[in-house]
């Protein structure tokens, strides 16, 4: 029996055990428009599930233009029926006319609280003003959180001291989702991952943050051992170790690059690039589904726009922590860009991604489908 039968079988075995009642549909709609509410557009999207099992979807709503800087607020429309319908534009952070950007939520499921990590900089600051020092403020850091499933916020409080180095300059969390960890040792521990450039030589990197705690405090957990990757997002393995996964710039490769960590965040290592993730150089969406059980594998979940341009939103499946990426599904040919994953209360998968017919910046969609969906991308 080959390896490919043997992996289709090992899929199959897993789909029929996380397969909803509607595995096999693919369901899609726009849940944000640029013009929207009066915004130019809108962009960043994050998805998060409550311990009660409400979907959770943040994006930035840029007011002026489609620009990074200027008036951003955070945005969020709320699900309580799996994504079928959703509440009005909430805003979730405004601050008159700066920039309240990159929506990174991580859901406390001892608590039920949901943190979102976010950061903040003067709206007339530019990415290249702060990185050169020449910016009236810099990049800050802060924490919000919702202990009622999201209706309210808290804050935002900022962490900057805990988390951000003197000497770095540009910062980013996420964007997209964090995490908290299920297993070993640092069970409980909130995991978000970030990114940042240094003063001096300018370089940019990966890193993550984390809270044990609960969120009550934040701290700063390990950076990428080389340059040349910034955002990122970090899944939790079956050994326990964390795998974060970046996005690459080495213009050679137009592909993903990973690190290990196996102290829950504290040091990584192992920094490689991996072909098989072709990527144009944007942001990408990790995300376990199921965990390993009962002589079946788990699986994780990858989206990105699987293009040398911003094109071709796909999701991929691995059955061995994210070695391998048997299974890839073409979920829209159009443009696309940043996206987020999350595994629903019923089995189906839910993307968030950034897509349009004209570019990739028209709208944000919400689109669901099953595992068994999914697998009809297993690879002959």
């Amino acid at each position: 029996m080959g390896s490919l039968t043997l992996m289709v079988l090992a899929l199959t075995a897993l789909a029929a055990s996380a397969a909803a009642s509607d595995g096999v549909r693919f369901t899609s709609q726009a849940l944000y428009a640029s013009g929207d509410a009066g915004r130019h557009t809108y962009r960043i999207p994050a998805l998060a599930v409550t311990t009660r099992g409400t979907l959770l979807a943040f994006c930035e709503g840029r007011l002026g233009s489609s620009s990074d800087a200027g008036d951003i607020d955070l945005m969020l429309r709320r699900s309580t029926d799996g994504g079928r319908s959703w509440s009005n534009l909430q805003v979730v952070w405004s601050d008159g006319g700066n920039t309240c950007g990159n929506p990174c939520p991580v859901v406390d499921r001892a608590t039920g609280d949901i943190w979102l990590l976010a950061t903040w900089n003067r709206g007339d600051d530019h990415e290249a003003q702060i990185i050169d020092q020449t910016s009236k403020d810099t990049r800050r850091v802060f924490a919000l959180v919702s202990r009622d499933d999201g209706r309210s916020w808290d804050g935002p409080r900022e962490i900057t001291p805990s988390v951000k180095l003197p000497d770095w300059t540009w910062y980013a969390t996420g964007p997209g989702a964090a995490i908290q960890l299920e297993r070993g040792g640092h069970k409980g521990r909130l995991v978000v991952p970030c990114d940042h450039i240094e003063a001096e030589t300018k370089r940019y990197y990966s890193h993550v943050i984390f809270s044990d705690d609960h969120g009550r405090t934040w701290q700063l957990g390990g950076t990428t051992p080389r340059d040349k990757v910034n955002e990122c997002e970090v899944a939790e393995l079956a050994d326990g170790a964390l795998r974060l996964n970046m996005r690459s710039y080495d213009p050679a490769l137009n592909a993903r690059q990973t690190a290990i960590s196996h102290d829950g965040g504290a040091t990584w290592t192992d920094q490689r690039i991996v072909p098989e993730l072709v990527d144009p150089i944007c942001q990408a969406s990790l995300r376990r589904l199921t965990w390993p059980a009962r002589g079946k594998p788990g699986a994780l979940l990858f989206s990105n726009a699987a293009s040398t341009r911003r094109e071709r939103m796909t999701v991929r499946a691995s059955l061995d922590d994210g070695a391998t990426w048997p299974v890839a599904r073409l979920i829209s040919p159009a443009a696309a860009a940043y996206s987020c994953l999350a595994a629903l209360p019923d089995g189906r998968i839910g993307l968030l991604y950034e897509t349009g017919e004209k570019g990739p910046y028209e709208r944000i969609d919400f689109a669901t489908f099953g595992f068994d969906w999914l697998l009809q991308g297993v690879k002959q």
